[in-house]
């Protein structure tokens, strides 16, 4: 009945909706089950089953049965806050007309086990392009449809299984999605790569990866291709299998100075700038990061923006770190940078190892992170801290970012006001018009 609930969960409670069932299933003498009383129900709400040649008036939520003519399997993309998406459609037809279905990200898993000349249930919405509809859930039927047959199919070709051989260089922790029965399932997404460049590997048997670890060499048989240039991508299902080996391969790596406008890339280099991590909401109302860093090599630099969990992450500067399977993209100021999601893994390779400090300042928080400040210095510190407060720090300093292992919160005296005071004059006086620092000033 769940399903049917989202058709008038606007209208009514689920309370109400089930107890109207009940009576619908009581009216009809048990001629009819849960299934129907609840189509019967949705019915007298005005929110019946229509045709597709009706969808198009539909300005809500509506429900309608057809058959699968063709699918497309999924394919990610790159959401605008860096994050990875799927989507997949399905073109589907009854005895009045054609439409395809858009589903997205868990939905667009689930597609993969729609088969042509399945019949299903569909409720959904508008999409964005005449004729799209958005699938908000989808169920088999077991009715029959009548379609016209003059549709020219789409690409209907198996894609093709490879034995590939390759490093692995991430691994992500088992993902939920939920199928069209219903019923939930697991996948599971790593990044490999070889001497041609870097790979996402779906997995979705994901105890097939179980006690794999990062920097081993695995043969994988029976992958399916799903690569579209210029990204690279296989799947591992039931037909596949995957080995470790003993078999030493280096990853294909590019210069930041090769690195284009767009496409796929892997490089390596220092940390030469790193902002700490700010936290915003997704579209779906979900809480994620962002980070920028530079990255610099012997042939130049450029910025990479770190997305959701990769984001939080501990980075220094000086650091060396590999970065792999990163999307170029121009930014915001015209220059070209690489987005680091969802598919994409990093690596410190080496770390620059920090000292002991202790620091007593104020704290302050701006947008490109929180300081410590003791009038004189100003350091990065790791963690969310309250502006303005004066606080006694201990902790290990790496770069000019603090990883603090005290706070203590203390008072101010007047002397420390005082001496606060003068360093700022000071340091106001060094800009004035005349002043040796000062950027206009002429000896």
């Amino acid at each position: 009945m769940q399903f049917h609930y989202a058709l008038v969960d606007d209208l009514l409670s689920r309370e109400e909706f089930e107890r109207r069932v009940d009576e619908k299933v009581r009216e009809c003498g048990d001629l009819v089950d849960e299934l129907a009383g609840a189509m019967l129900v949705v019915a007298d709400l005005g929110r019946q089953h229509v045709k597709i040649h009706g969808l198009v008036a539909k300005s809500s939520l509506f429900s309608f049965f057809a058959k699968v003519i063709e699918k497309s399997e999924p394919k990610e993309f790159d959401r605008s806050d860096g994050e990875k998406g799927l989507v997949a459609t399905v073109l589907v037809g009854d005895e009045t007309g054609e439409t395809k279905l858009v589903l997205w990200d868990e939905k667009a898993m689930a597609a993969q086990e729609i088969e042509n000349g399945d019949v299903l249930e569909v409720i959904g919405k508008t999409g964005k392009r005449p004729g799209d509809i958005m699938a908000l859930a989808i169920r088999k039927a077991t009715c029959e449809i009548e379609c016209r047959s003059n549709i020219p199919p789409l690409n209907t070709a198996p894609a093709e299984r490879r034995t590939i051989e390759a490093r692995l260089l991430s691994l992500e922790e088992p993902r939920f999605f939920t199928r069209r029965d219903g019923t939930g399932g697991e996948m599971r997404s790593c990044v490999i790569g070889d001497g041609t460049g870097t790979a996402r590997l779906i997995c979705w048997i994901p105890e097939i990866l179980d006690n794999l670890l990062p920097g081993t060499t695995l043969r994988i048989t029976s992958a399916v291709d799903r690569s579209r240039p210029p990204v690279r991508e296989y799947s591992v299902d039931e037909k596949s299998t995957v080995e470790e080996i003993e078999l030493e391969i280096e990853v294909l790596m590019n210069s930041i100075a090769g690195v284009g406008d767009d496409g796929v890339y892997s490089v390596r280099g220092t940390i030469s700038t790193v902002l700490p991590a700010r936290s915003f909401f997704a579209k779906d109302g979900s809480r994620s990061h962002v980070r920028n860093i530079l990255v610099r090599d012997e042939t130049g630099e450029i910025r990479v923006v770190f997305w959701g969990d990769i984001a939080v992450k501990h980075y220094f500067l000086g650091d060396s770190i590999a970065i792999y399977n990163a999307t170029a993209r121009v930014g915001r100021t015209g220059e070209r940078e690489l987005s680091v999601g969802r598919g994409s893994s990093v690596s410190v390779e080496t770390r620059v190892f920090g000292q002991p400090i202790e620091i007593q300042g104020t704290v302050l928080a701006d947008r490109n992170g929180t300081w410590i400040d003791d009038g004189t210095t100003s350091y990065l510190i790791q963690g969310e801290h309250t502006h303005g407060r004066e606080v006694r720090v201990t902790g290990t300093l790496t770069g000019h970012t603090i990883t603090p292992e005290t706070i203590e919160a203390v008072e101010l005296s007047p002397e420390k006001v005082l001496v606060r005071c003068r360093c700022l004059k000071e340091q106001i006086d060094s800009v004035r018009p005349g002043s040796q620092d000062h950027p206009d000033h002429v000896s």
